[in-house]
């Protein structure tokens, strides 16, 4: 029972960055992609009806973790309480630019919630790779289960004493923040027409040839970074497929870019993190959250609940899980299509 809250638990935080991600992604390229508040407008109206529905699965995942890992959750809350709180200020000051930008008509007003859109955009993806690399990497775990970590000590992940940005995670930072360049920008290139799509898709193109290096060097750094990834692979065998799902999503996401086709490459690039982020969770099992001190790691028996607790809340999370799955249904088949004039006067 605990393997599979693992697994629902990761499905549910990779369908946050599938969605959420497209809508940073247009947060990161708002203020280059854009050249008129016309086209402005276009881009905010293209996640408008989706992006806070979009973070409810962030919220749900956490909600989730609490009473399936609750030690796990104790945890991490407490150990990155400082990068949380950050976090939720850029998520605060994102939906807020989203909403206030037009209650009044000055320039400077828009000029600045603009700004802030792209900043906490920007900063939030960079904040999502530094985590996800701080998982992978390991925190200094004591034998009750918590740690602290400072924002940064001498940027060496194989310190004792690891700070949450040393080289690795601000290599994952980087990687996360060219790879929701990218997805958002096949969102938007999807949902325009005429300059702002021919825009959005050269965005893609330069974020896709960004992604491929970054993705190199991050692939390698993780497998010495990590010792649990190799013996992950060299165990089972099998999840080979999950770095091959993100190859496959890499490369179509370059391929149908240049053919012009926006919602495969859309969807590749949707894959390509599927295919990412299934990896990182293949390699890292049966450790939920790895130490520096690998006989002091979290892992999938030692920080889930109890058995009975596990039982209830899937009879619970199904219920559940069924109604967002109409709500999102019927939100996206309601909002989809190109963006015109017409449909975004409310931004």
């Amino acid at each position: 029972m605990s393997t599979l809250w693992f697994i629902l638990v990761g499905s549910m935080l990779t369908v946050y960055v599938l969605l959420d991600g497209f809508d940073l992604g247009a947060g990161i390229i708002h203020l280059v992609a854009a050249r008129t508040e016309t086209e402005r407008r276009f881009i905010l109206r293209a996640i408008g009806p989706v992006w806070d529905g979009n973070e409810v699965w962030l919220i749900a995942a956490g909600g989730t973790l609490f009473f399936t890992f609750p030690l796990l959750y104790s945890s991490s809350f407490s150990g990155f309480y400082l990068p949380l709180i950050i976090v939720l200020w850029l998520l605060m000051a994102r939906g807020i630019a989203i909403e206030l930008r037009s209650r009044l008509p000055s320039p400077v007003w828009r000029s600045f919630w603009d700004g802030m859109f792209f900043l906490g955009s920007s900063l939030l993806a960079i904040f999502y790779g530094a985590a996800l690399g701080n998982v992978i990497r390991g925190v200094p775990l004591n034998a009750q289960g918590y740690f602290f970590e400072a924002l940064w000590t001498d940027f060496n992940p194989f310190s004792a004493t690891p700070g949450i940005l040393d080289w690795y995670t601000i290599l994952t930072g980087l990687l996360a923040f060219t790879v929701l360049l990218m997805h958002g920008a096949n969102y938007i290139a999807v949902k325009t027409e005429d300059m702002l799509n021919e825009r959005a898709r050269r965005i893609a193109r330069a974020g896709w040839l960004i992604t491929i290096p970054l993705a190199i060097l991050a692939s390698i750094a993780t497998f010495f970074v990590q010792p649990q990834v190799h013996m992950s692979f060299n165990q089972r065998p099998w999840g080979i497929i999950f770095p091959l799902i993100a190859l496959v999503g890499l490369l179509g996401a370059g391929y149908f870019n240049f053919r012009k086709r926006d919602l495969p490459a859309l969807l590749s690039s949707g894959a390509f993190i599927v295919g990412m982020l299934t990896s990182a969770a293949f390699s890292l099992y049966p450790l939920v959250l790895p130490a520096v001190n690998p006989a002091k790691s979290l892992t999938v028996n030692n920080a889930s609940a109890s058995q009975y607790g596990l039982t209830v809340g899937l009879i619970w999370w199904c219920i559940g899980i069924v109604l967002a799955a109409i709500y999102f249904i019927f939100t996206y088949r309601r909002f989809w299509g190109k963006i015109t004039a017409a449909s975004s006067h409310e931004y």
